[in-house]
């Protein structure tokens, strides 16, 4: 039997006092459901927007929805990111410590043969096959609106001083958009995600290097953590590596 070997870490870092980020990997008779959700909005209150973001999408998968192709995948997904969005704006509302909560969101709906990635915000879904190691998914911030319009090299983004400013978040509007895309999944291919804590301290190049010398995909989960707080560690890191594989299905938290 083919199937998916599931290896997920989240860290505090160095210097943040809480941990804002959630993740959750949770399986049903459709498929895998990961998530990652780096939350935002100050003093816990971003770590109850991502919380409840992985919450909610746990309970909806419980329900065992039918999934019978990527089309309805791509459906479920954008349908329940609006149920999700509702929830979580209508918490900030009738809570006045969580004024103005969100999180990102990145989740993979897979299966054998295929993965359905849909995200909202900057933390990443990238890939890892016989093409290379690509990055799936395209931030929604501010920097990477002017690098798409030319005004600035993909190299100024990396430190500009605006880096971190969203131009989409889950749970900050009354609505919000997702995008979502399909891919088809090949024996090792892999899929990377994660929040902006590692993608920020870890360039793309040492994510492939790494991930390509892996033979132990918990130790790299907990090498490329450990480089990100290294690197500084100066906010939440979280990743979920998802790997096809012959052997069945395994799982591991780090």
């Amino acid at each position: 039997m083919t199937g998916l070997d599931q290896v997920y870490l989240s860290d505090r870092g160095k210097v943040r006092q809480h941990n804002e980020d959630a993740i959750g990997v949770f399986q049903n008779k459709s498929g895998i459901l990961a998530i990652v959700a780096d939350g935002m909005g100050g003093h816990l209150a971003g770590e109850v927007a991502s919380q409840m973001a992985i919450s909610i999408f746990k309970k909806l998968w419980e329900e065992e929805p039918v999934i019978k192709g990527p089309s309805d995948a791509e459906s479920w997904l954008t349908e329940k990111v609006i149920e999700v969005n509702k929830a979580v704006y209508e918490h900030s509302l009738s809570h006045p410590e969580c004024q103005g909560m969100g999180t990102t969101i990145v989740t993979v709906l897979a299966t054998s043969t295929y993965a359905t990635i849909g995200h909202i915000g900057d933390s990443r879904c990238y890939l890892l096959n016989d093409s290379g190691f690509n990055q799936v998914t395209q931030d929604h911030s501010l920097v990477n609106e002017l690098v798409k319009s030319g005004q600035i090299s993909k190299e100024d983004a990396e430190h500009h001083p605006r880096k971190n400013v969203l131009i989409r978040a889950l749970g900050t509007e009354q609505t919000v958009e997702l995008d979502v895309s399909t891919i088809e999944m090949e024996d090792q291919d892999l899929l990377l995600l994660c929040s902006d804590g590692l993608s920020d301290k870890v360039s793309d190049d040492v994510l492939e290097k790494e991930l390509l010398t892996s033979d132990n995909l918990v130790q790299t989960a907990n090498y490329l953590v450990q480089l990100a707080n290294d690197n500084g560690g100066e906010d939440n890191i979280s990743l979920i590596m998802l790997k096809k594989t012959a052997q069945g299905l395994g799982e591991e938290s780090c």
